[in-house]
């Protein structure tokens, strides 16, 4: 009960305190859910947060139900998805009720321009990371490079262009091995 208590408090306070969706809750993700907690490794939250991409859904919240059902099944993963949902939902409540009475003030307008520009360097940040640690050699450079192309010139959706890195990924090593022999 008290692991459970755990998870939910833990992605309550990640998404209550990191603002800018997935990619910009990575680094406190990685540092409460790996470095503090020891809940999974570097690989498992890359591998956690890839699947959350693919998958209907918040990036945040799938990754918080994947750490969740590892830890204690399904009512962790019921405990750590409802933490990661609860202040966004609490904060919505608030900014629906007074939003519409102060959008419109040139101070609330600079103050949400400031927060998109924070968040951009936060999400930079985390690419960075990601990029460091998932692009291991030549063929991952390429398939990297390839997925941003696909996705950014050609607008092609991110489910094609991670299952056909899944299958590049899955087929070059069998192929290579297949040649040494």
């Amino acid at each position: 009960m008290k692991e459970l208590w755990q998870l939910f408090i833990t992605f309550c306070r990640i998404g209550g305190f990191t603002f800018g969706g997935g990619y910009a809750m990575l680094p406190m993700l990685q540092s409460e859910v790996v470095t503090k907690r020891g809940w999974a490794t570097e690989d498992e939250i890359l591998d956690y947060f890839a699947i959350g991409q693919c998958t209907p859904g918040i990036i945040f919240v799938n990754t918080a139900t994947f750490v969740g059902y590892k830890r204690q099944g399904v009512l962790g993963a019921i405990s750590a998805t409802i933490g990661s949902i609860f202040p966004s939902v609490i904060i919505v409540v608030i900014i629906a009720a007074v939003l519409n009475n102060f959008a419109q003030l040139p101070i609330v307008q600079h103050a949400f321009g400031a927060v998109r520009v924070v968040v951009g360097v936060l999400i930079v940040n985390a690419v960075i990371g990601m990029w460091k640690k998932s692009v291991v050699d030549k063929l991952c450079g390429v398939i990297a490079v390839v997925a941003f192309l696909l996705s950014a010139i050609f607008e092609l959706s991110p489910i094609w262009v991670v299952l056909g890195a899944a299958v590049i990924g899955v087929v070059i090593p069998v192929l290579k091995e297949a040649r040494a022999k």
